[in-house]
């Protein structure tokens, strides 16, 4: 018995099942089955085609340029550096025109500093000391300016000193700034040029208004409905899109992100590429509790006295970085990605017949009579369904 069994098993592999139509004349279930139809059919016209551009093939493999230039001038008058003009080839760090950048819009001035001994700055909490054994001497002070030189230097023998160091003297000044002192530099403007490509569509296009008009760079700003593409924009616009007072981000500085989108739908014509700015403050955490907001670094300049020696001043600058980030995809009609995502609607159609054959099997109350008829056996004795709500196709 258990040979004839196996042997029949191993037989039934070699057994072709064909497909047996069965009308079951149910309005619940042909309501059902009616019903994801349609909705297979709204997802792939609607979702598919209509949203997502099914029957487009896409390239998102953006090639691009960014070119930058920033125009406006700035007066500062203070104790230490005096009278100073602002220019963009003072205030803008690189002046090469990069994607990325940064506008000074305040700055704290050590000025004339020269190489000799002074006492490190009380601020620094490695150069404290109570005796010459606490500078070491050539020991380089953590977080400090220079170099210890052995002394200790004390107003008398019971305060607590700072160590002397071989340094650029005087050392900085350390204190947070209160207001901007380049008060002008929210309307600077800067110009944002940008050049991209899909080579695999062989498209190019610039975020620059075609047109012969040689003065319309002159007299433009950007505005996102009448002039979207005029490619400058005033530095206070800028970051009173992404959420924030120029003013208050001028003292200690910040953070902003330029994100050019381009979202180009090439069977529409090359007219309807456009770019679509957005513009967000980075260095702000989500809490907006942060002890790393703003942005500041320390630059020099040098030069030499009448006697020939050596000075420099210090300046710790305050400002706007600029992040210039370019995004995109373009899209254009293709028969294979329509073709794929025809055959993946009709796949899902199938997928209707098979729920609805589960609900007939196993939650109808005349799923036994549904089951005799469907699978039957071609040595079988034909049996009548006393069921007459279901009829037998063939094919």
């Amino acid at each position: 018995m258990a040979g004839n069994s196996c042997k029949g098993r191993a037989f039934s592999l070699f057994d072709y099942k064909t497909e047996k139509y069965i009308v079951a004349k149910t309005k619940r279930v042909g309501i059902l089955y009616r019903l994801f139809q349609l909705t297979v059919i709204g997802y792939i016209i609607g979702w598919v085609f209509i949203s997502r551009k099914g029957y487009q093939e896409t390239d998102e493999t953006i090639q691009s340029s960014v070119i930058t230039k920033l125009k406006g001038v700035a007066v500062t008058n203070t104790t230490e550096s005096g009278l100073l003009v602002w220019g963009p080839e003072d205030y803008v760090i690189p002046p090469q025109g990069e994607a990325v950048l940064f506008v000074v819009t305040n700055f704290l001035a050590t000025p004339k500093q020269k190489i000799g001994y002074c006492a490190e700055s009380p601020k620094v909490l490695d150069g404290h000391c109570r005796d010459d054994k606490d500078c070491e001497d050539r020991r380089m002070v953590v977080a400090g300016h220079g170099v210890m030189s052995g002394r200790c230097l004390r107003k008398d023998a019971n305060s607590t000193g700072t160590c002397e160091i071989f340094s650029w003297c005087p050392v900085e000044r350390q204190y947070k700034p209160q207001r901007p002192l380049l008060t002008n530099a929210e309307n600077f403007t800067i110009y944002i040029k940008n050049f991209i490509q899909f080579s695999k569509f062989k498209f190019k296009k610039s975020n620059v208004l075609e047109t012969t008009d040689e003065s319309y760079l002159k007299k433009c700003r950007y505005d996102k409905e009448l002039n979207p593409y005029c490619p400058i924009f005033r530095l206070g616009d800028i970051t009173r899109q992404a959420g924030y007072n120029f003013q208050d981000m001028a003292t200690v500085g910040g953070s902003i992100g330029i994100m050019i989108e381009w979202d180009c739908d090439l069977d529409k014509g090359y007219s309807s590429c456009h770019p679509k700015y957005d513009f967000t403050r980075l260095d702000i955490s989500v809490s907006n509790k942060t002890i790393a907001a703003g942005f500041n670094f320390r630059h020099t300049r040098y030069f030499n006295n009448a006697a020939g020696e050596s000075h420099r001043s210090l300046f710790k600058v305050y400002g706007v970085r600029f992040n210039i980030m370019v995004h995109g995809k373009a899209g254009k009609f293709s028969i294979i990605p329509t073709a794929i995502n025809v055959g993946s609607g009709l796949g899902l159609m199938g997928a209707g017949t098979f729920f609805c054959d589960i609900v007939l099997l196993y939650i109808m109350k005349k799923g036994t009579a549904y089951r005799e008829r469907k699978f039957e056996g071609s040595g079988d004795n034909k049996t009548e369904s006393k069921d007459n709500s279901v009829e037998d196709r063939e094919e």
